[in-house]
């Protein structure tokens, strides 16, 4: 009599901890949490799966990425088969700039779920940041073709915005023929991403960014992309790439102050900022209008 008892125990336990979870869902209702929410859910049920991984994601919107870590990694540690649980590790790697581990992680990844769109996302930004730029644009459109019922409401606007910046760079450094069509190409996804989910940070901050380093025959305005940058850090403060931004726009206006504070403020907020590092050292791979101090 026990050892059946047992075995539907244990086909329940194990049921329930690798039951299918409705990531998209999850990822449209955080986006939508306080922190203080996320955290009071959590403490009404410490055994849900479903608000401790929202519970990831918000502090992932917050920039609070060491305190995601923890999140996903206690989660992974009980259920290590959940590639949602692997990719939340993955991505707050990433942002503290851990790229190795997060590399190998969302290899994983993709390789267990080729179309894990969160996942796709985070390699591309890899892919960006390592000069790799039509390889971010391969793993954007493959989020992009999925199509909207497929992906979360942030990262497929996310994937028309990496889309766009992509091939803004694959224009900086192409030829004539690259110019003409992969530049044509940066304005016209940044618009759907802006149709999609128009108060994005992400997305304001790429619209910004165009607007600062186009040239004004391809529609560049310093005083639209201030507008949209300042927008995007009203609504995230602590996006430290907008700040370097910001900063190079003060530069190309000879506002040394203002340049120096938003510098400052981006490296005090992400000491291993990517554009920030890439500006003040003067490599300016990503491009750093308005130069560096």
């Amino acid at each position: 009599m026990k050892k059946p008892f047992l075995i539907l125990l244990i086909l329940f336990t194990y049921s329930s901890v690798l039951y299918p979870m409705d990531w998209k869902a999850l990822h449209n209702k955080a986006d939508g949490l306080t922190l203080p929410d996320a955290q009071e859910s959590v403490a009404k049920n410490q055994d849900f799966l479903d608000d401790q991984y929202v519970l990831g994601l918000v502090y992932l919107n917050l920039h609070q990425d060491h305190s995601a870590y923890q999140v996903f990694t206690a989660l992974f540690n009980k259920y290590p088969d959940m590639v949602e649980l692997k990719w939340g590790i993955a991505e707050s790697c990433r942002r503290m700039h851990d790229l190795k581990k997060a590399e190998s992680l969302l290899a994983e990844v993709i390789k267990q779920d080729p179309l894990f769109a969160p996942a796709l996302i985070s390699l591309a930004y890899i892919k960006y940041f390592k000069m790799d730029f039509t390889g971010s644009v391969r793993l954007a459109s493959k989020v992009i073709q999925q199509g909207q019922d497929k992906v979360d409401l942030s990262n497929y606007a996310r994937a028309y915005a990496m889309y766009a910046g992509s091939k803004g760079m694959l224009a900086h450094y192409g030829g004539l023929f690259s110019k003409a069509i992969d530049g044509l190409a940066v304005k016209t996804n940044l618009d759907k991403a802006q149709k999609l989910q128009p108060d994005s940070p992400a997305v304001l901050f790429g619209l910004g960014s165009y607007y600062l380093l186009a040239p004004a025959i391809a529609g560049g305005n310093k005083d639209k992309a201030e507008e949209y940058l300042d927008k995007a850090l009203k609504i995230d403060p602590f996006f430290a790439d907008v700040y370097v931004r910001m900063a190079q726009l003060a530069k190309i206006r000879g506002e040394k102050e203002k340049y120096n504070y938003y510098m400052n403020k981006a490296l005090e907020i992400d000491p291993a900022n990517e554009l920030a590092l890439d500006t003040t050292s003067g490599r300016c791979k990503f491009i750093c209008t308005g130069g560096e101090e």
